[in-house]
Formats: structure tokens, C-alpha cells, sequence
């Protein structure tokens, strides 16, 4: 028997939801966050490019989204997605009994870059209805724009290094209270972010690219959000912090080219801090 090329298109589609189906449904009965193996079908999923999934080893996508407590059930909100990196496994995942929400850029900005970004990411999730079609888009753009969920519905927000880019345009507090409004009590907020040097003087803007710990609890607990607990599941000690172009001479960005670019490439991505805060249920 043969197939033309949309009925084998059909089998993956078919294939890869039976797995992923099958695999949550095992672990839906879980007292705690769920068994990672449910995560870990989706991570692996060929609807994720190599280059997507080479760069694991430096974000753990798994470990990670395990870790702030992400369940096929889940309400979560993803604050500036960009390209759709964390949509790919995040989205599929809570798309059978969940709901993503993605915070995305402003569609009707007047800047190029955010605009073009915006319809990739729309491109992304029309190339695959079976995985994205629950998909809802919002928008955070401060200080107008700040309703990136209904209020007080989301079991989890996710920020994945964007507070120093929040920084760089002082709308840190803004967000930080969308965050808050959009979740319910009890709900997580979960950070990724590049870590500066403990002890150390924060920039502001954040030009370095680089925050301190100190500094996001600070921000957090001004919003009302109290510090759950940390995970050194995305440290890397090989950072040294003190490049030329701040954590973008590290990969992927390579900013400074040729120039040590073998030395860069074996630092490996950024050191960053990983971070559970709760709204207070009372």
C-alpha cells in the first residue's frame, strides 16, 4: 500500500497526538506536578527543528517547564514569546485540556522588527493547527496594553530572558503587575533570566543584558508576589559575565563574530537564574 504525501502527513499528525494523548492521560492522576515523560514526547516531537532542539542543553525546556509546574490542564501565559522557542512545547501540551495564552508584542506597532516578529509567530501557529489551534494571542505593550489574560485565571505566567529587555524600556513594573493581575491566587509566576554577579550594583537598563537575583525578588515582592523558591536548572558556572557586548558575545548571538569565537562557543549560552514566585492565595 502507498500513501501520497498528505495522507503520510496525516499518519505524523495522527502518530504524534495518540503519543502525546496517551502519555498525559498517564499522568494526568498525579498528585504532584506531572511525570516529565508526557513533556518530554512533545520536546521531542518533529514539529520542533534541530535547531530548536540542539539548543536544549543550554535551556531545558523539560526540567524547566516541570519545575514551575506546568500540567496538561494548566492556564498558562507566555509574556513575549517572540519566534514561538517555549510555544512549540508549551503550546501543544496544554492544548487538548488547557489554555495558552501568548503575550505577544503590539501587532499595530510602528516598529518593523516587533511587527515582523508578531506575524512569524502568526505563521507559526497556522502551520499547525492540530498543535496550536487552542492558541490565544494578547498583547503586553506598557504602559496601555496590559491585559494578558483574564484577570485572576492563569494558573502560571512564564518569562523567559525578557525582564532585562523590560528594563532597557523602564516598563518593569508595568509588566510585573500584569503578571500579578493575570494570575490567580495561589498561581506561579516562573522566570528565566541571565544572572548578574550576586552582590553587585544592577544596572538600571540592564545594558549588560545581565540581572541579579537581589533585583527580580525585589521586583516581584513589589508587585505582590512572594518568592516560592530557585533552581540551578539552567546555571551554567563556565559564564564569566564580563564580555565585550554584555551576554550577546555568548551564543547564539556571537556578536563579536570570528574574534574568540571558539572561546565563546565553549562558555556555552548564558548562567541563568530560574525562579518560582507565587501570588498569595489570601
Amino acid at each position: 500500500m502507498s500513501f501520497g504525501k498528505s495522507s503520510v502527513a496525516a499518519l505524523r499528525i495522527i502518530s504524534f497526538s495518540v503519543i502525546a494523548g496517551l502519555l498525559i492521560s498517564s499522568c494526568a492522576d498525579s498528585t504532584g506536578p506531572a511525570s516529565d515523560a508526557w513533556l518530554k514526547a512533545i520536546a521531542s516531537g518533529d514539529h520542533r527543528p534541530a535547531d530548536d532542539q540542539q539548543r536544549d542543553k543550554y535551556r531545558h525546556p523539560v526540567a524547566t517547564l516541570d519545575y514551575f509546574g506546568l500540567t496538561p490542564e494548566s492556564a498558562v501565559v507566555e509574556l513575549w514569546p517572540s519566534g514561538g522557542w517555549y510555544t512549540k512545547v508549551i503550546a501543544p501540551a496544554v492544548n487538548e485540556k488547557g489554555q495558552y495564552y501568548a503575550a505577544h508584542f503590539d501587532p499595530d506597532t510602528e516598529i518593523p522588527m516587533l511587527k515582523q516578529s508578531v506575524e512569524k509567530f502568526q505563521a507559526l501557529l497556522d502551520s499547525r493547527p492540530d498543535l496550536y489551534g487552542n492558541v490565544k494571542i494578547t498583547v503586553l505593550s506598557p504602559p496601555d496594553k496590559l491585559e494578558i489574560a483574564p484577570a485572576g485565571t492563569a494558573d502560571l505566567v512564564v518569562s523567559f530572558r525578557s525582564v532585562h529587555n523590560w528594563m532597557a524600556f523602564g516598563m518593569q513594573d508595568d509588566v510585573m503587575q500584569a503578571v500579578a493581575a493575570a494570575l490567580k491566587p495561589g498561581g506561579i509566576f516562573g522566570v528565566v533570566e541571565h544572572r548578574g554577579i550576586p552582590g553587585s550594583e544592577q544596572d538600571p537598563q540592564a545594558k549588560s543584558g545581565y540581572v541579579t537575583e537581589a533585583y527580580m525578588i525585589s521586583l516581584a515582592e513589589k508587585a505582590g508576589l512572594e518568592l516560592v523558591d530557585s533552581s540551578e536548572v539552567n546555571a551554567n558556572e563556565a559564564d564569566t559575565k564580563d564580555y565585550p557586548d554584555g551576554v550577546w558575545t555568548l551564543p547564539p548571538r556571537l556578536r563579536m563574530g570570528q574574534e574568540n569565537r571558539d572561546y565563546y562557543l565553549a562558555i556555552g549560552e548564558s548562567d541563568r537564574f530560574t525562579m518560582r514566585f507565587r501570588k498569595p492565595a489570601g
